[in-house]
């Protein structure tokens, strides 16, 4: 129970006053810009754009700027202002196989058709600073190569001609928007995705890594990760034409798991998948890691009683909005509930002392 604290709302209005002066900083340094955030934290964005279910970088980096650098808070902001926006239309799904992609890497076969493409990773730095002895001069290039006529098929394709892996069945069946329907479970695969795709990065990397230690059964490989632009298709009905009218970068991941088989059927390997808006190749990893060990009834294997194998604890648990709110209620006032509490326990304490 909550109640109201007198003299609350000049309090309010001072912590108000006193955010606002923090966030700005020291007056005699620049103000820093949207621009510069959104061009030069553009991972901090990514994962505030994913997170926050809404694809528009200079928003996040407003939201990062207004959130002092949490980005928790800045994707409460970003989901927040999206409750606000009218839905015009719906999407297409996107056709990730004709990515454009800036990176391209598969951990299972060395020679891929259109090659391997390593982009812009941290994976081959020294992690070691470099800004200690001032600003590097770079020389930017002003061309940039699309890569919209090179013949990038999907790695797991080439194994599905064979017969080595599942295959990918489409049920027909309309999924749920999760943002407008309550999860109801057991639930589907892709209401599954859906909350994987917008669950905390750092729940989701926890989860994935207790996969590989053996509380979920599985061993992953990385069959293709890639990064790149899709276009985001709207079609017109009255019209009867499709137009295009945008497009994004996501970060797709498709993992190459354990097999399965029977008496039946041919060993078989099994996937794993995951979708992010941006780049956030870590966290399509884990969504991969963590969607596969969720299959293990839908693919006959046993049940390890281990948190990844937890369709519900994993859903319930996985966005950080639900979860900072929950975690930071408790700083509001509870003083009638305390005060219960307390007199309880000079009740208990009280009875203990006379027995």
């Amino acid at each position: 129970m909550y109640v109201a604290v007198k003299g609350g709302e000049k309090a309010i209005k001072n912590a108000h006053d006193w955010l606002s002066q923090i966030r700005r900083g020291n007056t005699k340094i620049s103000e820093i810009r949207i621009n510069q955030l959104s061009e030069q934290l553009t991972l901090s964005v990514d994962r505030i754009i994913s997170e926050g279910s809404l694809y528009d970088r200079e928003l996040a980096a407003l939201a990062l700027k207004q959130s002092r650098g949490d980005l928790i808070e800045a994707i409460f902001l970003i989901r927040a202002f999206r409750t606000t926006l009218p839905r015009l239309a719906t999407s297409k799904p996107i056709n990730t196989s004709k990515m454009i992609c800036k990176r391209r890497i598969s951990a299972t076969f060395k020679d891929i058709p259109g090659g391997q493409n390593l982009g812009p990773t941290f994976d081959y730095t020294h992690r070691l600073l470099d800004g200690l002895k001032g600003p590097k001069n770079l020389v930017m290039d002003t061309e940039t190569d699309r890569a919209e006529d090179l013949d990038m098929p999907k790695i797991l394709d080439l194994l599905n001609k064979e017969g080595l892996i599942e295959d990918q069945i489409d049920t027909l069946e309309e999924p749920i928007d999760i943002t407008r329907s309550s999860i109801q479970y057991p639930t589907t695969r892709a209401a599954r995705l859906q909350a994987l795709s917008r669950a905390d990065e750092g729940f989701l990397l926890g989860l994935a890594y207790s996969t590989h230690r053996g509380y979920g059964g599985t061993h992953a490989f990385i069959g293709e990760l890639r990064i790149g632009l899709v276009a985001v298709n709207v079609e017109i009905p009255e019209l009867e034409i499709t137009i295009t009218v945008a497009e994004i970068e996501v970060t797709e991941c498709e993992t190459i798991n354990q097999f399965t088989g029977s008496k039946t059927e041919l060993a078989k390997f099994t996937r794993g998948y995951g979708l992010v808006m941006g780049q956030c190749e870590r966290k399509a990893i884990s969504m991969a890691l963590v969607d596969r060990a969720l299959r293990w009834k839908e693919l006959g294997e046993s049940y390890q009683n281990v948190p990844t194998q937890n369709e519900e604890f994993v859903i319930s648990h996985c966005d950080n909005i639900q979860s900072t709110g929950f975690v930071e209620h408790i700083k509001l006032p509870h003083y009638v509930d305390f005060q219960s509490e307390l007199e309880l326990v000079r009740k208990i304490r009280s009875q203990q002392m006379k027995d």
